[in-house]
């Protein structure tokens, strides 16, 4: 069996679980006392490195990394990721962790309140403002979604690291073709059901996108009311939520090899956050979305509250792939079999926040 490292960021610190051939071991907290916002576990080096974007309500925000798979944790001696004075502005928290492609194997990218994009080039240590996008001419127009004016996520293309495409909530999805030099809105075809004008060229309020394994023009995107598909690189969308029992969701997940397999968690309605017909269910496609399973073995079956949050739901890399969620009911669930089945590995956390998992041996 795949040796795992899985990684579970809670509102009270950092907890990390190790599968190997005995099953599973959690152990923590790291950080006690701290929220854990983002993680990322970079297997491109050498050694994988564990990357954590911990809030400290005395200290604040900062990146901290372990070169030994948690045993310790290096925070640098001058803050990762600090704002420029000319912006006038402070770093509220760290949203999200993200590796480059193997093209760039040294460039992380921190995505931040208020809205920001960081870029790394010494696999985390230190972050520069990507001024670009900070200065585009539309951010005078973004409108802070329910958790703050943020960017949560970033994808970048294995193909071109040049190539970044970024989800602002809530102003919509923003690409790059030049490495964040210059930046464009691709929304074309996602909703803004809360607007007057429900098509607008940004504004959207996008929670999570992810990328396909094989085919690298196809995106999967779960939005504040919709679930969509490009096949563009995110030049446009088309809806494919029809078979959910909610198309609304925090969360979306790809197959680490499968091309059109996806995951995703529905909650029944932005002013109901609890799973879709209070079920703990996870939602799969295997054909890009034209049709969903729901998957529940080894869930429980009786009435369920738990909702799984933007980054609280992951893949690792292993073969078959290992799917997890956890909640803010502080329960974690795994499975091991793509989804098919499933376990309960803690219950009784702090609210799970992000979780992160990848084969490390």
């Amino acid at each position: 069996m795949t040796d795992v490292l899985l990684a579970v960021g809670t509102r009270k610190g950092l907890f990390l679980g190790r599968r190997r051939r005995g099953g599973w071991q959690l152990g923590g907290p790291h950080f006690p006392a701290q929220a854990v916002y983002s993680l990322a576990i970079d297997t491109r080096g050498p050694r994988p490195r564990v990357l954590a974007g911990a809030d400290s309500a005395h200290w604040g925000p900062s990146v901290f990394h372990s070169d030994d798979l948690g045993e310790s944790w290096r925070e640098p001696a001058r803050p990762a990721v600090t704002y420029p004075k000319h912006t006038g502005t402070s770093l509220e928290r760290v949203w999200q962790l993200h590796p480059a492609g193997p093209a760039a194997p040294e460039v992380v990218y921190a995505g931040t309140e208020p809205g920001g994009l960081f870029r790394s080039a010494d696999r985390g240590e230190t972050f520069e403002l990507i001024r670009a996008l900070w200065e585009h001419p539309s951010r005078t127009k973004w409108v802070p979604g329910g958790g703050g004016l943020a960017v949560h996520t970033v994808v970048t293309d294995p193909r071109d690291a040049a190539a970044v495409t970024v989800a602002v909530s809530a102003a919509g999805v923003f690409r790059s073709h030049d490495g964040g030099a210059s930046w464009a809105p691709s929304n074309k075809g996602v909703k803004a059901v809360f607007l007057p004008d429900q098509h607008p060229e940004f504004g959207q309020c996008v929670h999570k996108i992810a990328p396909d394994p094989v085919d690298h023009d196809r995106l999967y995107l779960q939005n504040h009311w919709g679930v969509y598909r490009s096949d563009d690189a995110g030049a446009s969308w088309t809806d494919i939520g029809s078979g959910l029992p909610s198309d609304f969701g925090f969360t979306v997940a790809a197959h680490p090899h499968r091309t059109g397999v996806a995951y995703l968690f529905p909650i029944t309605a932005d002013i109901d956050r609890v799973p879709a017909g209070h079920r703990c269910r996870v939602f799969r496609t295997c054909d890009a979305g034209a049709s969903w399973e729901p998957l529940e073995a080894g869930l429980p079956a009786e009435d369920h509250y738990g909702t799984v949050l933007r980054d609280a739901l992951c893949v690792d890399d292993a073969d078959p792939a290992g799917v997890y969620f956890g909640n803010r009911n502080g329960e974690l669930y795994a499975s091991a079999d793509d989804g098919d089945s499933w376990r309960q590995l803690a219950a009784h956390l702090p609210d799970v926040l992000c979780v992160r998992a990848a084969a490390v041996g």
